[in-house]
């Protein structure tokens, strides 16, 4: 089987430094909130552009925290978009505020910048753009708008780890923004991470209180806060891992590449690219009409296509019905045209070029 995602590809990519990384941790005896979540939280946000950046238990609370650090919170509305992972919308409400959804664009999958304005009340306090599957949004029309209504702008990087707008990376346009560390992500934990990054002292120091019970001397909780900090472990593993990041999003950027001359006459919609980006294809993201016969097809070829995601968040029975949009055509049209094909560093193009003759086949049935 020709898996869709395959982290285990990576540890093994990595075998030696990841298990001499675990062993320094292991033998220091410091386990929580040490030196290697503080290395890795400045080489982190060195990485990104920022000044800060602060571990916690995963992506959801990255977003979570960065909102409240933000001084977000009940009563507040926050604009976001239904074609995401349905942990952008729960953090919103995890924080405390209400989200409401804008439609996105039909080449890019990301927000679009023209619907965000009708969606605006005396309530709104925020955007939360997606970079999804790689792809920037198109972040410098979103800040114009956030700056002509003073909303705080807080980026979702989940799937983007060093993608680029106009030459600066993604995570350093907002006020803060917020990255997951899953394990399948362009940089992946062997478990659960996240981190949100800032420029602003203030953010990140509510955010570092936030993260711990509201602490800032230990065992007294100025505010009331929670408890989700990024380990010792895993900040070991991913230093390792930051290392190789842009040469691993190289990887992946040749793989798409390579994908779009092999599909060029199969009847699919490669991805769109924005000119003024780099795309690092934490996903390759193919559309078609015959999206889930073509899914079947390709699982009896032994090929793991994904579907990210087959429902948009408003559609989903824990939020149906109560959701403000101004209504989501092309966010519901592609849901029944994306499909997600194999893409890793390790993935190798004997392997890919199998995919794409799959589809192929297929179409010359």
């Amino acid at each position: 089987m020709i898996l869709c995602a395959n982290p285990r590809a990576q540890y093994l990519a990595n075998r030696r430094e990841i298990e001499a990384a675990i062993g320094r941790v292991l033998d220091g005896g410091w386990y929580i909130l040490g030196p290697e979540l503080r290395a890795f939280e400045g080489e982190f946000a060195s990485y990104v552009g920022v000044a800060h950046g602060v571990g916690v238990g995963n992506g959801t609370d990255a977003l979570r925290i960065a909102l409240a650090a933000c001084g977000i919170g009940p009563g507040d509305e926050v604009v976001t978009v239904s074609h995401t992972a349905v942990a952008t919308v729960a953090a919103i409400e995890m924080a405390g505020a209400t989200p409401v959804l804008a439609d996105i664009e039909p080449r890019y999958f990301t927000m679009d910048p023209g619907g965000i304005e009708k969606l605006l009340t005396p309530r709104t306090k925020a955007i939360v753009p997606v970079h999804l599957y790689g792809q920037p949004a198109d972040i410098d029309p979103i800040l114009g708008i956030a700056r002509g209504h003073g909303l705080k702008v807080i980026e979702d990087c989940a799937q983007a780890h060093g993608a680029t707008y106009q030459g600066k990376r993604v995570g350093s346009f907002g006020d803060a923004a917020c990255f997951s560390f899953y394990p399948t992500k362009n940089l992946g934990a062997i478990g659960d991470g996240g981190m949100l990054v800032t420029d602003d002292p203030e953010v990140a120091g509510r955010a570092r209180a936030l993260r711990e019970y509201g602490w800032r001397d230990r065992f007294v909780s100025e505010v009331p806060g929670w408890n989700s900090r990024l380990d010792e472990l895993q900040a070991a593993v991913l230093r390792v891992k930051l290392r190789s990041l842009d040469r691993d999003n190289g990887a992946r950027v040749r793989l798409a590449d390579l994908y779009d001359r092999e599909l060029v006459t199969a009847p699919v919609s490669v991805p769109a690219r924005r000119t003024d980006a780099t795309h690092v294809f934490h996903l390759y993201v193919v559309r078609s009409k015959d999206r889930d016969a073509l899914r079947e097809f390709l699982k009896g070829r032994d090929v793991a296509a994904g579907i990210h995601y087959p429902a948009p968040v408003h559609t989903q029975p824990a939020y149906a019905g109560r959701i403000r949009h101004g209504g989501l055509p092309v966010t519901e049209m592609a849901v029944r045209e994306i499909l997600s094909l194999p893409i890793y560093p390790e993935l190798t193009e004997p392997e890919l070029r199998t995919v794409a003759g799959a589809v192929a086949d297929y179409f010359a049935r």
